[in-house]
């Protein structure tokens, strides 16, 4: 039956849970002390193959008291062609391979050769060798284990037909379920489960093959002191772990130097395939109900990502070359998986890039960066998935789905500042991770906050939050244990609502701070662009000023002198300088835009209108004759006489036109002034007219 927990904020650790952790921590699983009682092990010196340690079940498995095994040559145990394979097991020049065939006492055992059994120094506590803390090269491992009769399941073909299915799957879920299939098959173990490990060190059973008649686990997740950080590297130590009996309390090491026999906290025996078990890791498999069990490590790039169980509810073990053969599957199913999480990673990525190249690509159709991302065909929201999304720029606010008002935008980014907080903000849980920031934005639990430019501009993205049920393999709470630190007493499912967390942004912060970087690169270019404008064109009036017309006006010249005609027209306005004293240089600037925007009513497509300072305007016509000119300045002399409402009023002013046509002989600078002098005769007749 299952239970359901309090709800809580998030998934942290308890106070009992670390505790746990901690306990985990400190046990010796390195250095034990003792080996599983259904093999022997004996360490002999590396150099004269004389016995210094024997487990004391020896007796029990050889007929030969550990005791008396000590100080022994190893020959007299195995015989001299046994010692001699072993030998040659050791020997890196030698094709030999573990393990090698032994009769002892008229019994065939699968004799296990490792090189060096260290010394552990260091502290016995947390059973971990230290760099520098080891005695090592001097001892040679090897371990006895009865030999089991061969299965036609434990052969190579077996194994290579298993891998060759599961190397056929698709998807990573396909694969789970594969492996666990075939696990079982294999090793004729009741229950196969395969783990995937979450960031936060906790598992979940995310495939499993069982009898009908036992308890579903798929889909429960466990704490991460089921299986601690310590096991964890062990597990890396130790790609395969076979744990014969739930209830075998071990069988201890005894040596020459310690007539006691107590060898715990100086042996380390990370790479035995008998090492014994946690007293508290058999009552955990004792409360599940499982008497033995087979596990393999999933690695990729020297981390755990995941671990395979086989559980029997009783004794039952392999044979050594079946261990190694499943330890080649696991290792193939690790490469398949990261291969697959691979593909999945860069197809979305392939995705999101795609959307991002077009979202940038709509941004060449207008000048407004808020329109072209919030308001096309695509949007910011296709990019990134979330409930709403905000840009800020040049102090205008832009959001689309459901944000927090601005004013609590303000707030947050102003909170943000004053708290030292360098953007981006990246959460999927804000009231944890960002308290003082929280307050601000009671709707929203997941944040993606980006700085755009440098002028206080940012992008963001809002999730809000999802309540998730988690189901967890037995209850958590201290009722399902005799005490804080014991297994749990069940492992029925247990429901855990968890509150306060969006859904999680997987990848999607990277792809976002992409984006921005795009952003910045076309705000820079419009930067660049705008103050390249700036330099070429008038301020007020946009119009060219007197750098792009001399450019301007050179070209000009240069089609003159091929037979175009060309004309100059220099304009200045009368009194000017009596309305910006009468009404102020507001209301002169507001003539002055007027003024030109008469002058461009007035003029051809093709002429240049520019703005050289001041009341100042000229009109470069191209291709236009003297008396065109003409004809065109009458057109301004009147266009530039249109009253303007300004100030309360009704204004208007003339203006004093000089025209003059090229001549061979005429620079750009000396047209110019062939003009201003023409516009200075029109004033000096009366103003409001024209002159040549």
């Amino acid at each position: 039956m299952g239970g359901r927990g309090v709800l809580r904020t998030r998934m942290e650790l308890p106070p009992d849970e670390r505790q746990r952790l901690l306990e985990c921590s400190q046990e010796p699983i390195r250095t034990p002390g003792a080996v599983q009682s259904h093999g022997v092990v004996l360490i002999v010196d590396a150099t004269t193959f004389e016995v210094e340690y024997a487990s004391e079940n020896s007796a029990m498995l050889f007929g030969m008291d550990a005791a008396a095994l000590l100080g022994r040559a190893l020959a007299d145990v195995t015989g001299h062609a046994a010692v001699s394979a072993i030998r040659d097991v050791l020997d890196e020049t030698v094709a030999a391979a573990n393990p090698v065939s032994v009769i002892i006492n008229s019994h065939s055992f699968d004799a296990i050769v490792s090189g060096a059994a260290p010394l552990v120094v260091g502290s016995p506590v947390t059973g971990s060798p230290v760099a520098g803390s080891l005695v090592a090269g001097s001892l040679v491992t090897i371990e006895f284990e009865p030999a089991i009769l061969s299965s036609p399941l434990h052969s190579a073909s077996s194994l290579y037909d298993a891998i060759l299915r599961l190397s056929r799957a698709t998807t990573i879920g396909d694969l789970w379920a594969g492996t666990a299939r075939e696990l079982r098959i294999l090793t004729g173990f009741d229950r196969v489960m395969v783990y995937h490990f979450h960031p936060d060190d906790h598992g979940e059973i995310v495939a499993e093959e069982r009898p009908d008649d036992m308890e579903p686990y798929l889909g429960l997740h466990y704490p991460a002191s089921d299986i601690p950080a310590q096991a964890r590297e062990l597990y890396l130590t130790k790609l395969s772990r076979m744990i014969a009996s739930s209830s075998d309390d071990g069988s201890a090491l005894v040596s020459l130097s310690d007539s006691a026999g107590d060898a715990s906290g100086t042996l380390d025996l990370s790479h035995a395939e008998l090492r014994a078990v946690s007293p508290h890791h058999r009552q955990f498999m004792r409360n599940m109900g499982q008497a033995s069990t087979l596990s393999l490590s999933l690695v990729h790039d020297g981390r755990l990502v995941g671990m395979i169980t086989c559980a029997h509810r009783t004794p039952l073990r392999l044979p050594f070359l079946m261990r190694q053969g499943l330890e080649i599957l696991a290792n193939q199913v690790s490469l398949q998986l990261a291969s697959m999480r691979e593909i999945e990673r860069l197809t979305q990525q392939v995705r999101v890039r795609s959307i991002r190249s077009r979202l940038l690509g709509q941004l060449s159709g207008t000048t407004s960066m808020a329109e072209a991302l919030f308001s096309g065909e695509l949007t910011v929201l296709d990019l990134i998935p979330a409930d709403g999304a905000t840009l800020h720029i040049d102090g205008v606010t832009t959001s689309i789905g459901s944000v927090p008002i601005e004013a609590e935008l303000t707030s947050l980014v102003d909170s943000a500042r004053r708290e030292g907080l360098e953007l981006p903000v990246f959460t999927e849980e804000i009231s944890s991770d960002y308290p003082q920031l929280a307050v601000f934005v009671p709707t929203v639990a997941g944040m993606l906050l980006l700085p755009l430019g440098g002028s206080g501009s940012y992008i963001a993205w809002f999730r809000q939050e999802i309540s998730k049920s988690v189901n967890w393999l037995g209850d958590q709470t201290p009722n399902n244990r005799e005490s804080t630190l014991s297994p749990r007493d069940s492992f029925s499912s247990w429901t855990q609502s968890v509150r306060g967390s969006s859904t999680s942004w997987a990848g999607l912060d990277i792809e976002a701070a992409e984006l921005c970087r795009d952003l910045d690169g076309v705000l820079l270019r419009r930067a660049e662009s705008k103050l390249a404008a700036l330099a070429l064109h008038d301020p007020l009036t946009g119009l060219p000023n007197r750098r792009l017309l001399t450019d301007r006006l050179e070209h000009a010249l240069t089609k003159y002198a091929r037979g175009e005609e060309l004309a100059l027209l220099f304009i200045d306005l009368d009194r000017f300088k009596v309305v910006n004293d009468t009404y102020g240089h507001d209301v002169g600037d507001a003539l002055i835009v007027h003024a030109a925007g008469q002058i461009l009513a007035a003029t051809r497509s093709q002429d240049t209108v520019a703005r050289l300072g001041g009341d100042e305007f000229v009109v470069l016509c191209e291709d236009t004759t003297g008396e065109e000119a003409d004809v065109i300045s009458r057109r301004l002399i009147d266009a530039i006489s249109e009253p303007l409402e300004a100030a309360g009023t009704t204004l208007s002013i003339t203006a004093s036109i000089g025209v003059t046509a090229a001549n061979l002989s005429f620079s750009a600078t000396e047209l110019l002034r062939q003009a201003d002098t023409a516009m200075y005769r029109a004033k000096q007749r009366g103003r409001n007219q024209a002159s040549r």
